[in-house]
């Protein structure tokens, strides 16, 4: 059914394509016919019907974005207007009020994330603005998200069909495994909250049951054959400590990053998966040059160059050094010095060349693959990020890191849109530089873990030696 209406749509064009563009975000949450038809679908296409030339492009853009923004607003005041009316007839009866009143306590302190990224899955994208609507969450806090995310998910899908063309159901394909894979991050993210809430609310009677089942037969034999190995395992999931759970978790995410490179790196050298779109990409930034976003992209650039980075590397060693935090200090040159050598030993591995010289704009040189502005971008920003939202609330920590992935992310995309990489390029120097950075964080965690230990050694016992002998008294 999806592939008839596509071809119907396919099919048309001037204000018939726009309005469907148009028409189907906006009825996807405030009409539910998201549950039939998915939004992302209707403006794909619209971006296909761009790169035919039988719709203009910004427009497209504008309707996608209008559509998307309007629709969820309109699902906002029909979940504030008769949300509680439903949940006090016989559906509210299928969900206990404890949790109704959980989520929306939730949806009203920090549910502007929950809009954002909900955007992008399907199933939360038709649901979440009514809920929002209905837990009162504040019009201002939605509005703005809503924006946000509706702008980015709509200029995303467009262009995605834009550089898909003819083969746009690969294109929906890809999006859709995208909105899945999110949705369940989304979901695991929220089942470990709960985990690690019940566990802290109820720690003596886990214990309790962990100590039952350690007293079991199997659990008593592998011990018994394994023990140090069980040892390790337990210190190693043990979210109690920077040992533990976080250094795990921060290795896996090490691993995956340098997993990620290296299939960028194969895609690369056999010309296939995702290096096949970069020529496209190429074109398409190059087409779509403007005076302004020129300049602006051409003072974006340097945030990832050595002439910007050394000189906010020796501000912040200065600062650091008057806060006598020398460990913060060789961390934050190890990101960079790290990335320097990791990107330099991996281009000529590839020695793949660069876009063509007459699309460039500024200077470039050497081989191509990866990037090693955001190679180092990504370390650098990323490890002062690190360092500065160290003891800080959380929501300064989400602000210090998002407004380091944005510098990222801008120094990436002004390396493409002035023909100084490929797309490939930019996204390996990330998931390098990333693998580099939570490398670099495993080990700061592994050494927060090791000063922290009690023992004869440590900072801890030291200062408690040092305390006792001031008091007058031997140390207990």
């Amino acid at each position: 059914m999806i592939d008839s209406i596509a071809q119907h749509i396919l099919g048309l064009g001037g204000w018939a394509a726009l309005a469907i563009v148009f028409a189907v975000p906006l009825l996807e949450s405030s009409a539910f016919v998201g549950f039939v038809f998915p939004g992302e679908i209707a403006v794909l296409l619209g971006g296909v019907l761009a790169f035919q030339h039988r719709v203009a492009l910004p427009a497209v853009l504008a309707a996608a974005i209008t559509g998307a923004i309007l629709g969820d607003t309109i699902g906002y005041w029909i979940g504030h207007r008769y949300g509680r009316r439903l949940l006090s007839g016989r559906v509210g009866r299928l969900v206990r009020q404890e949790h109704r009143e959980r989520a929306e306590r939730y949806l009203t302190q920090r549910g502007g994330r929950a809009v954002f990224l909900g955007r992008f899955t399907a199933a939360l994208r038709v649901m979440i603005p009514g809920l929002a609507g209905m837990a009162r969450m504040p019009y201002r806090t939605f509005l703005v998200f809503n924006v946000a995310g509706g702008a980015v998910w709509a200029t995303g899908m467009v262009l995605l069909g834009y550089l898909a063309g003819a083969s746009w159901q690969k294109a929906a394909h890809w999006a859709s495994r995208v909105g899945l894979t999110l949705l369940a991050l989304i979901v695991v993210g929220f089942v470990l909250r709960l985990a690690a809430r019940a566990t802290r609310r109820r720690a003596d009677r886990l214990r309790a049951v962990g100590d039952r089942l350690a007293a079991t037969a199997p659990a008593a034999w592998a011990r018994r054959r394994f023990p140090n190995q069980v040892a390790w395992l337990r210190r190693r999931m043990d979210p109690t400590t920077a040992a533990g759970l976080p250094l795990t978790a921060t290795l896996a995410a090490a691993a995956l990053f340098a997993w990620i490179f290296g299939g960028l790196t194969q895609d690369v050298i056999a010309s296939e998966g995702i290096a096949r779109f970069d020529p496209r990409i190429h074109t398409f930034a190059v087409a779509h040059r403007t005076g302004w976003l020129t300049a602006l992209m051409r003072n974006a650039t340097w945030l990832g160059s050595n002439w910007v980075l050394i000189p906010v590397l020796l501000a912040a060693t200065l600062v650091l050094l008057r806060r006598r935090n020398r460990r913060a200090v060789g961390r934050l040159w190890a990101a960079y010095l790290g990335a320097v050598a990791l990107y330099a030993l991996a281009k000529p591995l590839v020695h793949r060349p660069r876009p063509p010289l007459a699309d460039l704009i500024g200077a470039a040189s050497g081989v191509s693959f990866p990037s090693g502005h955001a190679t180092q971008a990504i370390a650098v920003w990323g490890m002062l990020a690190v360092i500065a939202s160290a003891g800080r609330s959380p929501r300064t920590r989400a602000a210090l890191l998002a407004a380091a992935g944005f510098v990222v992310l801008l120094v990436g995309a002004s390396r493409i849109y002035l023909g100084a990489h490929w797309l490939t390029d930019v996204l390996a120097g990330y998931a390098l530089g990333a693998a580099w950075l939570a490398l670099l964080t495993a080990l700061g965690l592994r050494q927060n873990a090791d000063r922290t230990e009690p023992g004869q050694g440590s900072r801890t016992a030291v200062a408690r030696r040092v305390q006792a002998r001031a008091a007058g008294r031997r140390p207990g």
